[in-house]
């Protein structure tokens, strides 16, 4: 499968660049792979499309503020990208794997300083531009990380992240987001409000939540020119006995199991086990969803509009159909919808 099958023509002028003021006012392209028909509604008609005993299964991973920015001790400026929090040491530590960027590559044993009062000291080169670093501080780093960090925004955001730093912190954030770990949003949750959540459950839709930790691989492009040959990056996900329970529960009364977002969709079909049996299961996850996949858990989809040669892309294909999806795609460009992480929605059922 070549990459460029995975290609389509975006003006610049979609991507989204801030959220929408009102969260479920975002357009809402409903696909039905069965008629093969396209609709355009608000998010907030999703309730016409998700029937009572349902089960909508969202990502609660959190964003945490990645983004910090410091000084070495010779006084030049280092800003740092966390990617993710290791295994904490012996002495105290708190240590992250991390991107760097500075006047001049950072060295094993360099100190490095921050607000707030904490010094981390880098521990190891990883590679591919990778840093172990090892913080020091009289508190959860987390906790300071809410208060001198910002969001890692995607890179098409093209505005100034430090000085919308507060507002990002709330909007780039599911409105149930609460396991913190993640260094990018699910974003197909944005258009959830707490109200629409509890307009759903009213009517009969049941919840379900899974953990999947959004790491550094959804900013890195496919550059395999055949895909197969892409490697995945791995990521942190957890599926619960609750979890589990409800699915059975929908599957054995005949609804849905809809998937928010591409990554409640990869952690449901990880947790699909090699003897066919669905269970609670946790640890890290390189699953990989190209058209061709057989989808063994989830009936429906909510999703975003995702970025030409992506591998998120490349899932929708496989779970739309190509075709179909394709149409979907040039439809969203000719009424102008908007794009990526801040954009519209679609559900495909």
């Amino acid at each position: 499968m070549r990459l460029e099958e995975f290609d389509y023509p975006l003006p610049k002028e979609l991507i989204a660049q801030v959220p929408l003021e009102k969260r479920d006012e975002s357009k809402l392209m409903v696909v039905n792979r069965g008629s093969d028909e396209i609709d355009v509604k608000r998010f907030f008609d999703i309730t016409d499309h998700i029937n009572e005993g349902d089960l909508l299964v969202v990502n609660d991973t959190k964003v945490f503020p990645a983004r910090i920015f410091g000084e070495k001790s010779t006084g030049g400026r280092v800003e740092l990208l966390l990617i993710k929090k290791l295994t904490d040491r012996s002495n105290g530590a708190q240590v992250f794997s991390s991107l760097s960027k500075s006047s001049k590559p950072l060295k094993p044993g360099q100190k490095l300083f921050f607000d707030n009062d904490l010094t981390g000291e880098v521990t190891s080169l990883l590679g591919e531009g990778k840093i172990e670093i090892a913080f020091r501080a009289d508190r959860d780093i987390f906790n300071i990380l809410d208060e001198i960090g910002v969001m890692p925004l995607p890179p098409y955001i093209k505005r100034d992240g430090i000085k919308n730093a507060g507002v990002d912190k709330e909007t780039y954030q599911t409105v149930y987001a609460e396991n913190v770990g993640a260094i990018a949003a699910p974003t197909a949750g944005f258009h959830f409000t707490d109200g629409l959540i509890d307009k759903l459950t009213e009517r009969g839709v049941k919840i379900a939540k899974v953990t999947l930790h959004v790491g550094l691989g959804t900013f890195l492009p496919v550059r395999a020119e055949n895909i197969l040959d892409h490697d995945m990056h791995e990521e942190f996900f957890s599926v619960s006995d609750d979890c589990m329970n409800k699915i059975a529960a929908a599957k054995a009364a005949g609804n849905r199991v809809i998937a928010v977002g591409t990554t409640s969709m990869r952690s449901l079909e990880s947790a699909y086990g090699a003897d066919g049996t669905l269970e609670k299961r946790e640890g890290e996850t390189k699953l990989f969803i190209y058209p061709g996949y057989k989808f063994k858990v989830v009936d429906a989809m909510i999703t975003n509009f995702h970025l030409p040669k992506s591998t998120l892309l490349m899932l929708v294909y496989a779970f739309g159909g190509t075709d179909l999806i394709k149409r979907a795609y040039k439809r969203a460009v000719d009424e102008s919808f908007r794009f990526f992480s801040y954009g519209d929605s679609m559900f495909i059922s």
